[in-house]
């Protein structure tokens, strides 16, 4: 007996629930008439969208999902479909799936475990039902189990579902794109096949939202616990499977998979994926991008360009009285080769203007980073203002290190509407550069990445007269803000005593310019933002 699967590896952007569920309800057509699908399973909450975090606490979006639900039913002739939304019984609200067929709501699973770590929330909105049930159903003589995404990581409840009767389990999710997880996600479901010979199909959601973006990456492992190759991170696609029965094994229909996997090809389509989602969910078809002729802003305007088309970019060179010739000749070196337009607007005059202003209160003080900072906040008023008159969202450049260390302008060079490099250390945007000049033409000049960077901001500056060299800073915030190490575990790990506790103090006083900072695409096992949330009146002197 072949059971014919479909599964919907789409974005359904949050809140918007009457376009998924107009969408949903073509979808269930297209996966009964053109594939002739017996199933189709959609992602986790598809409905709703994902996460759709306060929108819980209102009743009417709740009320609104609950009607959308069983119109989407009323659809569901002729094939059976899976469609995930919060389900909303008196005063608790659960992340549940639905079994529709026959055009009724036929079973209702409600998710048993709720993650509240790292970018989830749960536990904030959702309940276990204390009464739960497994959900196994059959299609076609196959018996169909279904859990929902975190379920999958609990042997117990995955073992129970097979104990059920199920022969293959549908597994819907919602699991943001995080650097190396493919592997530990690919060992799992073949451990999971193995432990009860069921076969799996693991369905993810695809697309940015917010400071998330999710990667799709679906796979399915036939019940031997032989993982098929994943389908192809960050797309939009149907991925079309017949399972047999007997030998609990899947055949691929349809089903386009990676061509390059390694962690800069991924890194690159999720930040591309992000930007290009976050400006169009938001109603924005233009970016605006100060190109310094560095490489953060040079990264940003390929990122921009590979996001949106280069005619709906727009590079604005500002260059000050400390901004040397390369600079002004990198930044248009680049739009040539991209061919995205440039304007040129310098900043002398605003600059000398606000030290004509402040030369009263400036006098007798010696030239210091309060000068510096008036730059770049030139910068950040001629970026903003053009992005007012004009219409599209500004784009800023900072990197990973840089908010880690304070090493950014509050309302200067963070100015923006999203940030693309939020979650890429220093040396992960030059390795990044490095590889998108090996993906067809050369988009960010030679000239950009060998030069050492600087902000420009004062005669001769480099960012190294302010910070450890980026080698030695990266590796260290590495392990103290993704692997939450303590100083004295860093130190003891080889690192200079004085090195470490000067760069986590600088982590620690700059929380609160992290928290007025722009959102930007998580990449990383732990991000700033949701993900990371530090208090910024913190008394706590870390490795003392």
């Amino acid at each position: 007996m072949t059971l014919r699967i479909a599964l919907a590896q789409f974005d359904f952007p949050v809140g918007a629930v009457t376009k998924n569920v107009d969408r949903i309800i073509e979808m269930i057509a297209t996966a009964r008439e053109e594939y002739g699908a017996d199933l189709v399973l959609f992602p986790e909450l598809a409905l709703s969208g994902y996460p759709p975090e306060d929108l819980l606490l209102r009743p009417s979006f709740l009320a609104d999902c609950e009607a959308a639900i069983q119109r989407i039913a009323r659809a569901a002739t002729g094939i059976v479909a899976i469609v995930g939304w919060p389900q909303s019984a008196g005063a608790v609200v659960y992340n549940a799936a639905s079994v529709l067929r026959d055009g009724q709501v036929a079973q209702t699973y409600r998710k048993r475990e709720l993650p509240n770590y790292a970018v989830f929330d749960e536990r904030r909105y959702f309940e276990v039902d204390p009464d739960r049930d497994n959900c196994v159903f059959a299609v076609k003589d196959t018996q169909v189990g279904l859990i929902i995404c975190e379920d999958l990581w609990f042997p117990e409840v995955f073992a129970q579902t097979v104990a059920a009767g199920a022969q293959v389990v549908m597994v819907p999710n919602a699991s943001p794109f995080e650097r190396d997880k493919h592997a530990q996600r690919d060992n799992l479901l073949a451990q999971r096949a193995r432990e009860t010979s069921a076969a799996i199909a693991y369905l993810n959601l695809v697309g940015g939202q917010d400071a998330v973006v999710f990667d799709g990456a679906s796979v399915v492992a036939d019940g031997d616990g032989t993982v098929h190759p994943a389908a192809a991170a960050f797309t939009d696609q149907w991925l079309v499977v017949d399972f047999d029965t007997v030998t609990r094994k899947f055949s691929p229909v349809q089903w386009i998979d990676d061509g390059d996997e390694s962690r800069d090809a991924l890194a690159w389509r999720a930040v591309v994926r992000g930007t290009r989602d976050y400006l169009a969910k938001n109603g924005f078809k233009h970016a605006w991008i100060g190109l310094s002729g560095g490489i953060d802003s040079s990264l940003v305007l390929a990122i921009a360009v590979d996001a949106l088309g280069a005619e709906n970019v727009t590079a604005v060179r500002m260059p000050s009285r400390y901004t040397a010739g390369l600079s002004n000749d990198l930044a248009e070196e680049q739009c040539r080769a991209q061919g995205v337009r440039m304007i040129t607007v310098p900043i002398e005059k605003p600059f000398q203007g606000f030290l004509d202003a402040l030369s009263e209160q400036f006098e007798g003080k010696p030239l210091d980073v309060a000068e510096e900072n008036l730059q770049s906040r030139s910068r950040g008023a001629i970026m903003m203002a053009l992005s007012n008159k004009f219409g599209g969202l500004l784009l800023t450049t900072g990197n990973k290190s840089e908010y880690a260390v304070g090493y950014a302008t509050i309302y200067g060079d963070m100015c923006g509407g999203y940030a693309p490099l939020k979650d890429l250390y220093k040396t992960e945007v030059f390795a990044l550069a490095r590889w998108r000049n090996t993906v067809g033409d050369i988009v960010i000049p030679q000239g950009v990445i060998d030069r050492p960077p600087s902000a420009e901001l004062r005669e001769n500056q480099k960012d190294q007269d302010s910070l450890p060299p980026y080698d030695v800073l990266d590796a260290i915030l590495y392990r103290h803000v993704d692997l939450e190490q303590s100083g004295a575990e860093i130190v003891a790990a080889g690192y200079d005593a004085a090195t470490v506790e000067r760069v986590l103090r600088l982590v620690r006083i700059s929380e609160w310019k992290r928290h007025q900072a722009a959102p930007g695409p998580k990449v990383s096992r732990r991000a700033f933002g949701r993900e990371r949330r530090y208090p910024i009146t913190n008394g706590y002197m870390d490795g003392r």
